[in-house]
């Protein structure tokens, strides 16, 4: 019965472990290249990493004050890590106020955002996807970036006019 307890408690507290307090908050994540102008194969399982990709994050306080920027820059394999100290200026920080998003791409053949996975608006962190031992990390995306040519066109009517026609 004890050991039957044990387990049942152990299993609850590693369940709620995302819930404790760790020291930093661990961000990951890759950027691709996905080109529409390929086939439907191509298009789908045909995405290339990007080197040198900004991607930023972002915290906010309860009053959506910014209280912490930092951004990273992709790898070659298109991957991105950021470490992120809980506690700045003495205030902690709380995950499910920061949000990561993408920022540029140096590549100018592939350098329109695109809000697959949340890259263009942001990605707002929740549950993390690796809790072990003190290590708690959220793995997001991927992100992509698009070519110019798959860039939807604006048809709003931004001057607000309304059409000549």
């Amino acid at each position: 019965m004890i050991i039957v307890a044990s387990f049942v408690m152990g299993c609850t507290n590693v369940a709620e472990a995302w819930k404790e307090e760790a020291g930093f908050i661990h961000v990951g994540g890759k950027v691709m290249c996905q080109d529409c102008t390929m086939g439907w194969n191509e298009w789908v399982n045909g995405a290339r990493p990007i080197k040198g990709c900004k991607v930023s994050i972002t915290c906010m306080d309860d009053r959506s004050r910014v209280v912490y920027y930092g951004s990273d820059e992709t790898d070659e394999a298109g991957e991105f890590e950021m470490i992120v100290n809980k506690y700045v200026n003495g205030k902690q920080l709380k995950s499910k106020g920061c949000s990561v998003r993408l920022v540029s791409s140096p590549d100018p053949t592939c350098s329109i955002p695109t809000d697959f996975a949340g890259g263009r608006s942001g990605v707002k962190l929740n549950r993390p996807t690796l809790v072990y031992r003190d290590l708690v990390k959220h793995t997001l995306g991927p992100f992509y970036y698009t070519t110019p040519m798959c860039d939807k066109p604006d048809t709003n009517d931004s001057n607000g006019k309304g059409s000549n026609y």
